[in-house]
């Protein structure tokens, strides 16, 4: 079972994507698109502050009435910031996501941002693990 600081080692395009509590909703989810991301990390003086995703647009913008280019991150975004240590491992992080019901979990050394992993990269993680586990058991069943 991989640590988290493993699993970001691995991720490829290791850039942390931030924005800042008065950047606009529809800023924040041009930045979310060009990255190709659903989520980021809302960055005050280089403090977590909150994170915002996709989750919390169709929640607060759409079903509310706001306007994404009339709104301010700041107003909408998720201020309790669930969060790992780079000690923690892979079924930790999986099973603070599904008690929370979230699909992204900063990853902090004291205050400082290491990272972000998605439910997306501990799928992977999971099933990379998986394969090593068959692979093995194959290997010890056919010299036997």
């Amino acid at each position: 079972m991989q640590t988290v600081r493993q699993l970001l080692e691995q991720k490829s395009g290791r850039v942390l994507v931030t924005v800042t509590p008065e950047s606009t909703v529809f800023q924040a989810l041009q930045v979310m698109a060009e990255h190709d991301i659903g989520a980021v990390l809302v960055m005050d003086g280089g403090e977590v502050v909150g994170i915002f995703s996709e989750r919390d647009y169709a929640r607060r913008i759409v079903l509310q009435g706001r306007t994404s280019a009339g709104t301010r991150i700041r107003d909408i975004m998720t201020s309790k910031v669930v969060y790992v240590t780079p000690e923690q491992n892979s079924d930790q992080c999986m099973a603070l996501m599904t008690e929370k019901h979230i699909r992204h979990l900063p990853v902090l050394e004291g205050k400082t941002v290491l990272g972000m992993l998605s439910i997306g990269d501990l799928v992977h993680a999971t099933i990379q693990e998986q394969a090593q586990v068959i692979n093995h058991l194959v290997h010890y069943i056919q010299s036997a």
